[in-house]
Protein backbone atom coordinates (compact mmCIF):
# COMPACT_ATOMS: atom_id res chain seq x y z
CA UNK A 1 0.00 0.00 0.00
CA UNK A 2 1.32 3.40 -1.00
CA UNK A 3 1.44 6.06 1.76
CA UNK A 4 0.22 9.39 0.34
CA UNK A 5 0.96 12.40 2.56
CA UNK A 6 -0.03 16.08 2.52
CA UNK A 7 2.13 19.13 1.82
CA UNK A 8 0.77 22.61 2.35
CA UNK A 9 4.23 24.11 1.92
CA UNK A 10 7.82 23.15 1.13
CA UNK A 11 8.83 22.31 4.75
CA UNK A 12 5.83 19.96 5.01
CA UNK A 13 6.77 18.29 1.74
CA UNK A 14 10.30 17.69 3.01
CA UNK A 15 8.94 16.39 6.34
CA UNK A 16 6.77 13.88 4.46
CA UNK A 17 9.67 12.75 2.28
CA UNK A 18 12.11 12.48 5.19
CA UNK A 19 9.71 10.44 7.33
CA UNK A 20 8.75 7.77 4.83
CA UNK A 21 5.96 8.94 2.53
CA UNK A 22 5.75 7.12 -0.79
CA UNK A 23 3.94 10.01 -2.45
CA UNK A 24 3.14 13.61 -1.59
CA UNK A 25 0.18 15.70 -2.75
CA UNK A 26 0.07 19.49 -3.03
CA UNK A 27 -1.89 22.33 -4.62
CA UNK A 28 -1.26 25.75 -6.12
CA UNK A 29 -1.78 29.09 -4.39
CA UNK A 30 -5.23 29.75 -5.77
CA UNK A 31 -8.80 28.50 -5.75
CA UNK A 32 -8.06 25.51 -8.00
CA UNK A 33 -7.35 23.41 -4.92
CA UNK A 34 -9.49 22.60 -1.89
CA UNK A 35 -7.07 23.92 0.73
CA UNK A 36 -6.97 27.52 -0.44
CA UNK A 37 -5.76 29.33 2.69
CA UNK A 38 -3.46 32.38 2.94
CA UNK A 39 0.16 31.38 3.45
CA UNK A 40 -0.34 27.83 2.19
CA UNK A 41 0.36 26.01 -1.05
CA UNK A 42 2.89 26.39 -3.84
CA UNK A 43 3.85 28.77 -6.59
CA UNK A 44 5.65 27.26 -9.58
CA UNK A 45 9.14 27.95 -8.20
CA UNK A 46 8.42 26.25 -4.87
CA UNK A 47 6.64 23.40 -6.65
CA UNK A 48 9.72 22.72 -8.77
CA UNK A 49 11.92 22.75 -5.66
CA UNK A 50 9.62 20.35 -3.86
CA UNK A 51 9.25 17.99 -6.80
CA UNK A 52 13.01 17.90 -7.29
CA UNK A 53 13.52 17.08 -3.60
CA UNK A 54 10.93 14.30 -3.72
CA UNK A 55 12.35 12.80 -6.92
CA UNK A 56 15.89 12.83 -5.48
CA UNK A 57 14.55 10.59 -2.71
CA UNK A 58 12.59 8.31 -5.02
CA UNK A 59 9.14 9.64 -4.11
CA UNK A 60 6.12 10.40 -6.29
CA UNK A 61 4.33 13.76 -6.35
CA UNK A 62 0.64 14.38 -7.07
CA UNK A 63 -0.95 17.77 -7.71
CA UNK A 64 -4.52 18.53 -6.66
CA UNK A 65 -6.81 20.57 -8.89
CA UNK A 66 -9.86 19.42 -7.00
CA UNK A 67 -12.33 22.30 -6.93
CA UNK A 68 -15.01 23.13 -9.48
CA UNK A 69 -14.28 26.03 -11.86
CA UNK A 70 -16.68 28.92 -12.11
CA UNK A 71 -17.38 30.20 -15.64
CA UNK A 72 -15.42 33.40 -15.01
CA UNK A 73 -12.42 31.46 -13.67
CA UNK A 74 -11.98 28.68 -16.21
CA UNK A 75 -8.67 30.10 -17.40
CA UNK A 76 -7.09 29.56 -13.94
CA UNK A 77 -8.09 25.90 -13.92
CA UNK A 78 -6.81 25.41 -17.48
CA UNK A 79 -3.51 27.06 -16.57
CA UNK A 80 -3.27 24.88 -13.46
CA UNK A 81 -3.57 21.74 -15.60
CA UNK A 82 -0.94 23.10 -17.98
CA UNK A 83 1.33 23.83 -14.99
CA UNK A 84 0.93 20.28 -13.73
CA UNK A 85 2.03 18.98 -17.13
CA UNK A 86 5.05 21.32 -17.27
CA UNK A 87 6.04 20.30 -13.73
CA UNK A 88 5.94 16.62 -14.76
CA UNK A 89 3.94 15.55 -11.72
CA UNK A 90 3.29 11.84 -11.35
CA UNK A 91 -0.48 12.31 -11.20
CA UNK A 92 -3.12 15.01 -11.32
CA UNK A 93 -5.97 14.77 -8.79
CA UNK A 94 -9.17 16.21 -10.30
CA UNK A 95 -12.87 16.38 -9.45
CA UNK A 96 -14.55 18.40 -12.20
CA UNK A 97 -15.61 16.71 -15.45
CA UNK A 98 -14.55 19.71 -17.53
CA UNK A 99 -11.09 19.74 -15.95
CA UNK A 100 -10.75 15.99 -16.47
CA UNK A 101 -11.85 16.34 -20.09
CA UNK A 102 -9.33 19.12 -20.78
CA UNK A 103 -6.49 17.26 -19.05
CA UNK A 104 -7.18 13.95 -20.81
CA UNK A 105 -7.40 15.58 -24.25
CA UNK A 106 -4.63 18.18 -23.96
CA UNK A 107 -2.15 16.12 -21.90
CA UNK A 108 -2.93 12.43 -22.54
CA UNK A 109 0.35 11.37 -20.91
CA UNK A 110 -0.76 12.76 -17.52
CA UNK A 111 -1.91 10.16 -15.01
CA UNK A 112 -5.32 11.21 -13.71
CA UNK A 113 -6.67 10.42 -10.24
CA UNK A 114 -10.27 11.09 -9.30
CA UNK A 115 -10.47 13.35 -6.27
CA UNK A 116 -12.56 12.62 -3.19
CA UNK A 117 -14.30 15.90 -4.12
CA UNK A 118 -15.95 14.09 -7.04
CA UNK A 119 -18.15 12.24 -4.50
CA UNK A 120 -17.95 8.95 -6.40
CA UNK A 121 -19.01 6.20 -4.03
CA UNK A 122 -19.79 3.27 -6.35
CA UNK A 123 -18.13 1.30 -9.12
CA UNK A 124 -20.64 2.46 -11.76
CA UNK A 125 -19.49 6.05 -11.26
CA UNK A 126 -15.85 4.99 -11.43
CA UNK A 127 -16.57 3.09 -14.66
CA UNK A 128 -17.80 6.35 -16.20
CA UNK A 129 -14.66 8.27 -15.22
CA UNK A 130 -12.40 5.41 -16.29
CA UNK A 131 -14.03 5.01 -19.70
CA UNK A 132 -14.43 8.76 -20.35
CA UNK A 133 -11.13 10.14 -19.05
CA UNK A 134 -8.88 7.14 -18.37
CA UNK A 135 -8.51 7.71 -14.62
CA UNK A 136 -5.98 5.38 -13.01
CA UNK A 137 -7.02 5.84 -9.37
CA UNK A 138 -9.94 7.13 -7.32
CA UNK A 139 -10.03 8.50 -3.77
CA UNK A 140 -13.21 7.32 -2.07
CA UNK A 141 -15.27 9.68 0.13
CA UNK A 142 -15.14 9.02 3.86
CA UNK A 143 -18.72 7.76 4.05
CA UNK A 144 -18.42 4.11 3.00
CA UNK A 145 -18.20 1.09 5.29
CA UNK A 146 -15.41 -1.42 4.77
CA UNK A 147 -17.80 -3.89 3.12
CA UNK A 148 -18.88 -1.15 0.69
CA UNK A 149 -15.25 -0.32 -0.05
CA UNK A 150 -14.57 -3.99 -0.79
CA UNK A 151 -17.49 -4.08 -3.21
CA UNK A 152 -16.06 -1.10 -5.11
CA UNK A 153 -12.56 -2.64 -5.25
CA UNK A 154 -13.89 -5.96 -6.51
CA UNK A 155 -15.82 -4.38 -9.37
CA UNK A 156 -13.47 -1.77 -10.84
CA UNK A 157 -10.13 -1.81 -12.67
CA UNK A 158 -9.37 1.57 -11.08
CA UNK A 159 -6.93 1.65 -8.15
CA UNK A 160 -8.64 2.66 -4.89
CA UNK A 161 -7.17 5.10 -2.40
CA UNK A 162 -8.83 5.82 0.93
CA UNK A 163 -8.26 8.27 3.78
CA UNK A 164 -6.55 6.61 6.74
CA UNK A 165 -6.00 9.49 9.14
CA UNK A 166 -7.02 13.11 9.68
CA UNK A 167 -10.04 15.33 9.96
CA UNK A 168 -13.42 13.88 9.09
CA UNK A 169 -16.03 15.45 6.85
CA UNK A 170 -19.67 14.96 7.79
CA UNK A 171 -20.74 15.56 4.19
CA UNK A 172 -20.18 13.51 1.07
CA UNK A 173 -17.18 15.48 -0.11
CA UNK A 174 -17.87 17.90 -2.93
CA UNK A 175 -21.48 18.39 -1.81
CA UNK A 176 -21.16 20.76 1.17
CA UNK A 177 -22.93 24.13 1.04
CA UNK A 178 -22.82 25.04 4.75
CA UNK A 179 -20.11 27.71 4.58
CA UNK A 180 -21.46 29.16 1.34
CA UNK A 181 -24.76 29.66 3.18
CA UNK A 182 -22.91 31.79 5.75
CA UNK A 183 -20.14 33.45 3.69
CA UNK A 184 -21.40 33.35 0.11
CA UNK A 185 -18.29 31.42 -0.96
CA UNK A 186 -18.65 27.71 -1.64
CA UNK A 187 -15.85 25.37 -0.53
CA UNK A 188 -16.39 23.48 -3.78
CA UNK A 189 -15.53 26.48 -5.98
CA UNK A 190 -13.43 28.76 -3.76
CA UNK A 191 -11.36 26.06 -2.09
CA UNK A 192 -11.95 26.53 1.66
CA UNK A 193 -14.63 25.35 4.08
CA UNK A 194 -14.12 28.53 6.10
CA UNK A 195 -12.36 31.23 4.06
CA UNK A 196 -9.88 33.07 6.29
CA UNK A 197 -11.31 36.53 5.57
CA UNK A 198 -14.57 35.50 7.24
CA UNK A 199 -12.95 34.01 10.36
CA UNK A 200 -13.02 36.01 13.60
CA UNK A 201 -12.17 35.38 17.26
CA UNK A 202 -13.59 37.61 20.00
CA UNK A 203 -12.73 37.80 23.69
CA UNK A 204 -15.98 38.21 25.61
CA UNK A 205 -17.00 38.08 29.29
CA UNK A 206 -18.47 34.63 28.55
CA UNK A 207 -15.21 33.35 27.01
CA UNK A 208 -13.39 33.28 23.67
CA UNK A 209 -15.83 33.16 20.75
CA UNK A 210 -15.19 31.96 17.20
CA UNK A 211 -17.28 33.32 14.35
CA UNK A 212 -17.59 32.68 10.64
CA UNK A 213 -19.12 35.44 8.56
CA UNK A 214 -20.39 36.97 11.80
CA UNK A 215 -22.16 33.74 12.85
CA UNK A 216 -21.20 32.44 16.30
CA UNK A 217 -19.86 28.90 15.87
CA UNK A 218 -18.44 28.20 19.33
CA UNK A 219 -17.59 29.66 22.73
CA UNK A 220 -14.61 28.22 24.62
CA UNK A 221 -14.02 27.87 28.34
CA UNK A 222 -10.80 28.97 30.03
CA UNK A 223 -8.97 25.67 29.51
CA UNK A 224 -10.55 24.62 26.23
CA UNK A 225 -8.57 24.64 23.00
CA UNK A 226 -10.08 26.93 20.39
CA UNK A 227 -10.59 25.26 17.03
CA UNK A 228 -10.82 26.70 13.54
CA UNK A 229 -14.46 27.67 12.99
CA UNK A 230 -16.42 25.49 10.61
CA UNK A 231 -20.20 25.32 10.62
CA UNK A 232 -20.37 21.52 10.73
CA UNK A 233 -18.19 21.32 13.87
CA UNK A 234 -19.69 24.22 15.80
CA UNK A 235 -21.67 24.08 19.04
CA UNK A 236 -25.21 25.38 18.77
CA UNK A 237 -28.17 25.99 21.05
CA UNK A 238 -30.88 23.47 20.19
CA UNK A 239 -33.88 23.62 22.48
CA UNK A 240 -32.51 23.74 26.01
CA UNK A 241 -29.14 22.22 25.13
CA UNK A 242 -25.91 23.55 23.61
CA UNK A 243 -23.84 20.87 21.90
CA UNK A 244 -22.15 19.75 18.67
CA UNK A 245 -25.42 19.51 16.77
CA UNK A 246 -24.00 18.31 13.44
CA UNK A 247 -20.60 16.73 14.08
CA UNK A 248 -18.04 16.58 16.88
CA UNK A 249 -14.40 17.56 16.22
CA UNK A 250 -13.11 13.99 15.95
CA UNK A 251 -10.28 12.57 13.86
CA UNK A 252 -10.32 9.51 11.66
CA UNK A 253 -7.72 6.88 12.63
CA UNK A 254 -7.89 3.56 10.78
CA UNK A 255 -4.57 2.17 12.03
CA UNK A 256 -6.28 -0.87 13.58
CA UNK A 257 -7.92 -1.71 10.25
CA UNK A 258 -4.71 -1.88 8.20
CA UNK A 259 -4.73 -5.68 7.66
CA UNK A 260 -8.35 -5.55 6.49
CA UNK A 261 -7.62 -2.65 4.17
CA UNK A 262 -4.62 -4.55 2.78
CA UNK A 263 -6.68 -7.69 2.19
CA UNK A 264 -9.45 -5.64 0.60
CA UNK A 265 -7.01 -4.56 -2.11
CA UNK A 266 -6.60 -0.89 -1.17
CA UNK A 267 -3.71 0.54 -3.20
CA UNK A 268 -3.03 3.67 -1.18
CA UNK A 269 -3.62 5.20 2.25
CA UNK A 270 -4.06 8.97 2.24
CA UNK A 271 -3.26 11.24 5.19
CA UNK A 272 -5.42 14.37 5.45
CA UNK A 273 -3.83 17.67 6.48
CA UNK A 274 -2.43 20.07 3.91
CA UNK A 275 -3.51 22.86 6.27
CA UNK A 276 -1.51 21.35 9.17
CA UNK A 277 2.08 22.05 10.28
CA UNK A 278 5.29 20.35 9.09
CA UNK A 279 5.59 18.84 12.59
CA UNK A 280 2.16 17.20 12.17
CA UNK A 281 3.09 15.88 8.73
CA UNK A 282 6.41 14.48 9.98
CA UNK A 283 4.93 12.75 13.05
CA UNK A 284 1.94 11.22 11.27
CA UNK A 285 3.99 10.12 8.25
CA UNK A 286 6.57 8.38 10.45
CA UNK A 287 3.92 6.45 12.38
CA UNK A 288 2.02 5.36 9.28
CA UNK A 289 5.20 4.40 7.43
CA UNK A 290 6.19 2.11 10.31
CA UNK A 291 2.66 0.71 10.62
CA UNK A 292 2.30 -0.10 6.91
CA UNK A 293 5.72 -1.76 6.86
CA UNK A 294 4.71 -3.86 9.86
CA UNK A 295 1.40 -4.81 8.27
CA UNK A 296 2.95 -5.79 4.95
CA UNK A 297 5.57 -7.88 6.75
CA UNK A 298 2.95 -9.94 8.61
CA UNK A 299 -0.67 -8.83 8.22
CA UNK A 300 -2.00 -11.77 10.28
CA UNK A 301 -0.10 -10.66 13.38
CA UNK A 302 -0.30 -6.90 12.93
CA UNK A 303 -1.30 -4.82 15.94
CA UNK A 304 -1.34 -1.04 16.26
CA UNK A 305 1.01 -0.19 19.11
CA UNK A 306 0.11 2.11 22.00
CA UNK A 307 3.10 4.29 21.08
CA UNK A 308 1.75 4.87 17.58
CA UNK A 309 -1.73 5.71 18.83
CA UNK A 310 -0.41 8.02 21.55
CA UNK A 311 1.49 10.03 18.94
CA UNK A 312 -1.54 10.20 16.66
CA UNK A 313 -3.84 11.18 19.53
CA UNK A 314 -1.58 14.15 20.28
CA UNK A 315 -2.08 15.60 16.80
CA UNK A 316 -5.71 14.62 16.27
CA UNK A 317 -8.46 17.16 15.77
CA UNK A 318 -10.64 17.36 18.86
CA UNK A 319 -10.09 15.01 21.79
CA UNK A 320 -10.86 11.61 20.29
CA UNK A 321 -10.38 9.40 17.25
CA UNK A 322 -12.76 7.09 15.43
CA UNK A 323 -12.77 4.36 12.80
CA UNK A 324 -15.38 6.52 11.10
CA UNK A 325 -17.83 4.86 8.71
CA UNK A 326 -15.42 2.02 7.88
CA UNK A 327 -16.43 0.08 10.98
CA UNK A 328 -20.16 -0.62 11.13
CA UNK A 329 -20.62 -3.81 13.13
CA UNK A 330 -24.33 -3.90 12.41
CA UNK A 331 -23.84 -4.25 8.65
Amino acid sequence: MELVCPAGNLPSLKAAVDNGADAIYFGLRNDTNARHFPGLNFNEKRAREGIAYAKEHGKRVFMAINTYPRPDGWERWRQAVDSAASLSVDALICADIGVLDYASRQWPELNLHLSVQASSTNYEALAFYHESFGIKRAVLPRVLSLSQVRQVVENTPVEIEIFGFGSLCVMVEGRCILSSYVTGESPNTHGACSPAQFVEYRETPQGLESRLGGLLTDRYGKHETAGYPTICKGRFAVGDNTFYAIEEPTSLNTLALLPELYRAGIKAIKIEGRQRTPAYVGQVTKVWHEAIDSCLHNPDKFQATSVWNTILDQVSEGTSTTLGPYYRPWQ
